[in-house]
């Protein structure tokens, strides 16, 4: 199958289903028809910007940017939810560490380029981890002052 039906599918299962890992939802596309391999998920995942989001009831769930500013959660909320995942943050020249429970840094990170900061080139999310990386002439207070409401969960 081609991958526009591949990632209009991947779509649709994590609009309509609270989807916690990859191997979950390669169960619920293989039951669909689509059998292809986790790398393969991994790489559609990252070109849909799919991240994840602490939900009470599966830990961490798929979301997809278009959904973040909530149809089930408003910005509050999500907000609250996001800063209850972080857990340190490390600041070196003009890049900052977050570090976050298993599973929510790409959402985070998410939440973090959704901001559109002057002061932010970018961010790579690992599992875990969050890089962060400042434009050139950034100072350190700068970046703390611009990543501060996200880690507080006050943005």
């Amino acid at each position: 199958m081609n991958r526009s039906k591949r990632l209009l599918e991947i779509r649709n299962l994590i609009k309509t289903k609270k989807i916690s890992n990859q191997e979950e939802l390669l169960q619920l596309l293989n039951q669909k028809g689509f059998n292809y391999t986790q790398a393969t998920l991994s790489r559609d995942l990252k070109m849909l910007k799919a991240g994840k989001l602490a939900d009470e009831e599966k830990g961490h769930i798929y979301v997809l940017p278009n959904d973040l500013p909530g149809n089930s959660l408003n910005e509050r909320d999500m907000s609250v939810a996001v800063s209850r995942g972080i857990l340190s943050s490390e600041y070196s020249g003009n890049m900052a560490v977050i570090k976050t429970l298993p599973g929510f840094a790409s959402g985070i990170a998410l939440r973090i380029d959704n901001l559109k900061a002057f002061e932010i080139i970018g961010t790579i999310a690992g599992d875990d981890t969050i890089l962060v990386i400042a434009r050139d002439g950034i100072s350190r207070q700068d970046l703390q002052n611009v990543l501060n409401p996200v880690i507080a969960g006050t943005y």
